[in-house]
């Protein structure tokens, strides 16, 4: 299907698994493309290809993505009738018919973002530990953690403006910027360790500026126009594909639980850490009640500040010692939210000071359900 051509330089079509980009007239495309990755001006084609389901999907064709790149592109290729040694390939398990087309413009500038993506099982933040060891085209696995292959944000970005070499290259930092831009937005923690996300581990981008053009732009940094059409192009389509694909919303985001899910929480573990600190019968209300806590606004707000703070201990911020303070005094805000009882924060404070915990990855669930528990059995006094 004919998606619509831009700048008079490329057409966007879809067919069923697969979006590209047929170049109408030439292009420098800088990809990270297995095939035909790197810096190539004798390309025609650009496209993003979904080669199984996000979850318990193994063909051997998405194997082939790594293993084998050039019989990926190849049958690839041959299933859609492009032409094989001019195009540059994205893969991922993402659904082509949430892929997002942004387009910013400033006068005789355009950027075109193209993108999909999915971030639930495979977001990861830059120096997470790694999880396979590559040596002469071998792998090794060097951690406990599973390398998850499905989980993709992949960026296609087409400039009608003739871009330097240089440039290129610095697009792609300005796309990366924009993308975990977007991941901040929408607090995407990481999998693989207890951090905010910066992406995931398979992320794919391809870039292609129409050359010939009537200027040649040196400059693709936040401080040049093309930047900034850039960022915004590629931070709105990573917004709508999320929203998109894995339901991510800024009101899907106010919710206690998801500011904690890095930190090993889910709904379940939550309500039973809330619960081991009330009553009996305050535990049963709580659990039939779990919304008031879950989606409570400033609920959420005083967990989000916690969150946060727990971040700026661990980034080396915060010092360590004032770690029973911050605990103490951010916890209260937390119980004053659920009991909606203000006037109590001083009282919140000191018995939230009597029990010193460390602010560490096992223990700062605790913290949190201790404080929300407090305030719940104070509520309806």
């Amino acid at each position: 299907m004919y998606l619509g051509s831009y700048y008079n330089g490329v057409e966007l079509h879809r067919a069923e698994k697969i979006v590209y980009a047929r170049f109408l007239t030439p292009h420098r495309v800088i990809s990270t493309c297995s095939a035909a990755g790197g810096i190539r001006e004798n390309l025609t084609c650009l496209y993003n290809h979904q080669s199984c389901e996000p979850t318990g999907h193994h063909r051997m064709i998405h194997l082939l993505t790594s293993r084998d790149p050039q019989t990926y592109r190849r049958l690839t290729c041959q299933k859609y009738d492009l032409p094989d040694e001019s195009c540059a390939t994205l893969g991922t398990a993402a659904n082509m018919r949430y892929a997002a087309v942004r387009e910013a413009r400033f006068r005789d500038q355009v950027a075109v973002a193209v993108v999909t993506g999915g971030v639930e099982t495979n977001a990861g933040r830059a120096g997470d530990r790694a999880t396979v060891y590559e040596w002469n085209g071998a792998y090794e696995k060097v951690s406990a953690e599973e390398f998850v292959q499905h989980g993709t944000v992949n960026i296609m970005l087409l400039i009608n403006q003739e871009l330097t070499k240089g440039a290129m290259v610095r697009a792609i930092i300005t796309a990366t910027e924009a993308k975990t831009a977007a991941l901040q937005e929408l607090v995407v923690g990481s999998r693989y360790s207890d951090g905010p996300a910066t992406g995931t581990g398979t992320d794919q981008i391809g870039i292609a500026s129409r050359l010939n053009s009537e200027t040649i732009l040196s400059g693709t940094g936040k401080h040049s126009v093309m930047g900034e059409l850039i960022g915004k192009s590629v931070r709105e389509a990573v917004l709508e594909t999320l929203k998109l694909q894995n339901s991510l919303t800024p009101e899907s985001c106010r919710s206690t639980v998801y500011h904690l899910r890095r930190f090993g929480v889910d709904r379940e573990s939550f309500i039973r850490d809330v619960s081991a600190y009330l009553s009996e019968n305050e535990a049963e209300l709580f659990r039939n009640n779990f919304m008031v806590v879950e989606r409570d606004p400033l609920v959420v707000a005083a967990v989000a500040a916690l969150v946060h703070v727990r971040d700026e201990v661990a980034w080396g911020i915060l010092p360590d010692g004032c770690v029973p303070e911050l605990w103490a005094t951010y916890g209260a805000q937390i119980a004053a939210a659920v009991s909606e009882k203000y006037d109590r924060l001083p009282a919140y404070r000191e018995m939230l000071a009597v029990a010193e915990r460390p602010m560490g990855y096992e223990s700062f669930p605790h913290i949190v359900a201790r404080a929300a528990a407090l305030g719940f059995s104070e509520k309806w006094e």
